[in-house]
């Protein structure tokens, strides 16, 4: 009769813990959101300022549509007008989740693109410092990730696979970078819609 109290009380103490587990995890995945399994948390921060995921989106390549990566915009605002999100000086981060490998040839070909097609006038004033960008440039493998965070008079701090590769200068070339998937003419139209808050697809 004692081992069986014993054993029930342990029951009961197993499910409680078990109860309470659930929850602190229950919460932990309701305050994230996901892209073909890839997972970035509501907030992040950024430089003492605290940073909301404005959206996720998937970049593909190809008329194949290849996945290449999952993007997710922190902003300090809630604003999906992308002009009025490029133009706020405040913090932002862009970071770049790859489900694919892509190599740093590869990765560079489409920064000259990006810039190119998003901030063309500006190109002769930001040539050295695209340059410096580009070779900051690594092979990414499926599952590593490249951030780009913006602090305001500071410019854009890069990092690539967990290391700190460098701070580019200049508030505009931050407005450039992120043109490049907030612009007019961004590498898929899905992908800046899902950053903007729409449905990453």
């Amino acid at each position: 009769m004692i081992f069986s109290m014993v054993r029930t009380q342990r029951t009961l103490f197993l499910l409680v813990l078990l109860g309470t587990s659930a929850a602190v995890w229950g919460v932990g995945t309701a305050t994230a959101k996901e892209c073909l399994n890839v997972s970035f948390p509501d907030q992040v921060a950024v430089n003492g300022s605290t940073l909301a995921l404005k959206g996720l989106g998937l970049r593909q390549a190809t008329a194949l549509k290849i996945n290449v990566y999952v993007a997710a915009l922190y902003v300090a605002s809630t604003s999906a007008d992308a002009n009025a999100i490029l133009g706020a000086s405040t913090p932002k981060q862009m970071i770049l989740h790859f489900v694919r490998g892509v190599s740093r040839s590869d990765l560079t070909k489409a920064w000259d693109e990006g810039f190119e097609a998003n901030a063309k006038e500006q190109l002769p004033a930001l040539k050295a410092r695209v340059e410096k960008f580009k070779s900051m440039m690594t092979d990414m493998k499926s599952g590593e990730r490249m951030s780009f965070t913006y602090k305001p008079g500071s410019g854009v701090l890069v990092d690539v696979s967990g290391t700190a590769k460098g701070t580019i200068e200049g508030d505009d070339f931050a407005k450039a970078l992120l043109s490049i998937w907030l612009g007019t003419h961004p590498p898929n139209s899905e992908l800046k819609a899902g950053l903007l808050g729409g449905p990453c697809r």
